[in-house]
């Protein structure tokens, strides 16, 4: 808990209803599939709209480094203390330094991949820190996108891509009890009291057309 002290602001996420149509996404989006320990979630990478970003969590997965990280973290109304208020969930490796160096912030205003539900975004605390953490959307969050107030510096999170199969899964993470023990008030009662573990996650060969 003393990592995720360190943390503290440094990852909102949202979590709200999701809508259970399937995403569409663009032709060239890599699809990777995130096995968790309540079930998949499939993933579409936008690596033409935010190269950065995308780039980063693919090396991270390609080389493996998200295997066996966890969700840990389930932001929604009636637990958040940010404003305006979010819902998401929170995962990732629970690394501060990360295994490589914190990525340039692009923002939702250069990508033009907003905070809609089932999108992926890195979390972050200052501008340029994003490392290895990261949330998944659950309903629209516009209070994340650029120019909005959830951070005093206006620059919003960056998306790079967003599920389009297993939003029961993110559903179902969303609704964990969420009263785990951190030393932090902020994220009294945010925290997943049996984090969800992250088995894997890999790029899909021939995902389905959508």
């Amino acid at each position: 808990m003393i990592a995720l002290m360190r943390y503290n602001m440094l990852f909102l996420l949202l979590i709200a209803s999701c809508s259970p149509t399937e995403k569409v996404t663009r032709p060239g989006n890599i699809h990777l599939l995130m096995k968790t320990s309540l079930g998949a979630i499939e993933i579409a990478v936008d690596v033409e709209a935010a190269p950065v970003t995308a780039k980063n969590f693919l090396r991270l997965a390609d080389n493996g480094y998200l295997d066996g990280g966890t969700f840990y973290r389930a932001v929604s109304p009636d637990n958040d203390k940010g404003s305006p208020v979010i819902s998401v969930i929170q995962g990732g490796i629970f690394d501060v330094e990360g295994p490589f160096p914190p990525i340039v912030h692009e923002t939702t205003k250069d990508t033009g991949l907003l905070h809609t539900d089932g999108v992926i975004s890195m979390a972050r605390g200052a501008v340029g820190t994003a490392t290895t953490e990261f949330f998944i959307c659950v309903g629209d969050q516009p209070g994340l996108d650029f120019g909005a107030t959830r951070n005093p510096d206006k620059q919003g999170f960056a998306a790079f891509g967003r599920v389009v199969k297993g939003m029961d899964v993110v559903r179902a993470i969303h609704e964990q009890p969420s009263n785990g023990p951190t030393e932090s008030d902020y994220m009294r009662g945010q925290i997943i009291e049996e984090p969800i573990g992250i088995i894997s996650v890999r790029r899909v060969v021939s995902p389905e057309p959508r």
